[in-house]
């Protein structure tokens, strides 16, 4: 009975199976990485970035992307998919999401949706190839919390010092 079930199924109704795997493409080295569906963004991240050389700049995150079209960026948490035709997984690093020279590859988007605390709790986060930034207010707002320090300190060791004699004081007039 099962059987003719499945037989009076046209072939334009029946679904074809779900790809068995997603390709990634890294854009700093272009070569491709095979992950299971379902996947998840802030893993395929992390080992893509375990497996590129010292030269190349880290991947942020993966987006998929499509000529003509918006990309889409998957999140930490997020499960990878494949959104059909013309639609291919890649990486996004800060040199491609910052509008550097692309030569060929897809349009950048003129926003910046990547958020850098994102997947922070996870420890699995995309280490940025970004330089810090030192300069002299950093250096003047470091010097200003050490004097800070001194003050308070200094202050609770002259009320410490004090203390006695303003216990005397109050019981006197008691």
């Amino acid at each position: 009975m099962a059987e003719e079930e499945r037989r009076d199924v046209p072939a334009e109704e029946s679904h074809p199976p779900p790809p068995q795997f997603l390709v990634v493409t890294c854009t700093a080295t272009g070569k491709e990485r095979r992950f299971a569906a379902g996947t998840a963004a802030s893993f395929a991240v992390s080992l893509i970035n375990k497996k590129l050389g010292s030269g190349s700049p880290s991947a942020l995150y993966i987006e998929a992307a499509k000529a003509g079209e918006e990309p889409i960026a998957f999140g930490p948490n997020a499960l990878l998919v494949d959104y059909g035709n013309g639609w291919k997984l890649r990486t996004v690093t800060d040199i491609d999401q910052y509008g550097d020279d692309t030569s060929g590859r897809f349009p950048q988007r003129s926003t910046h949706a990547h958020d850098s605390g994102s997947g922070g709790s996870h420890g699995t986060r995309a280490k940025s190839s970004a330089k810090p930034v030192i300069n002299f207010v950093y250096i003047g707002k470091i010097v200003i919390a050490f004097i800070f320090i001194f003050v308070m300190g200094a202050f609770f060791t002259l009320a410490l010092e004090y203390l006695p004699l303003l216990i005397q004081a109050i019981n006197t007039f008691m």
